[in-house]
């Protein structure tokens, strides 16, 4: 039991994150919905936040910018090999540009614990 707590606080059988959206392609000042689903590790660890970040891509220009952010504070424990469900709702600003060959959008989530390595995901979307 305490080589697996280790092993978790390096990030070997951590829990992880996954967003899952109910589509990929939207139009600015959409609402996009869906949810976090968290997929206990090896132990049992507790839950600090959520972060999710709208993550603009710039191919041309060589830019990466964070658009917008949202944070869900938690005080939760994720229960080994456990998965939990977090909704998730975004609103995209109205002023983004539309996806192309240069320009696209992904959200990079970022799951942080009382103790360990973080846990991220990236899923990409498209903007019509």
């Amino acid at each position: 039991m305490i080589l697996r707590r280790y092993l978790s606080l390096v990030g070997i059988g951590s829990a992880e994150i996954d967003l899952i959206l109910q589509k990929d392609t939207f139009k600015a000042g959409d609402s996009v919905g869906g949810y976090f689903l968290i997929k206990g590790g090896t132990i049992e660890q507790q839950i600090k936040q959520i972060d999710c970040d709208l993550v603009l891509m710039d191919q041309a220009n060589g830019i990466e910018k964070v658009i917008d952010s949202t944070t869900i504070m938690l005080s939760a424990w994720i229960d080994s090999e456990a998965s939990n469900k977090v909704d998730f709702i975004f609103q995209l600003p109205e002023s983004v540009p539309v996806s192309s060959k240069d320009i696209s959008y992904r959200f990079t989530t970022k799951l942080t614990f009382d103790e360990g390595v973080e846990s991220f995901d990236q899923d990409i979307i498209k903007i019509k």
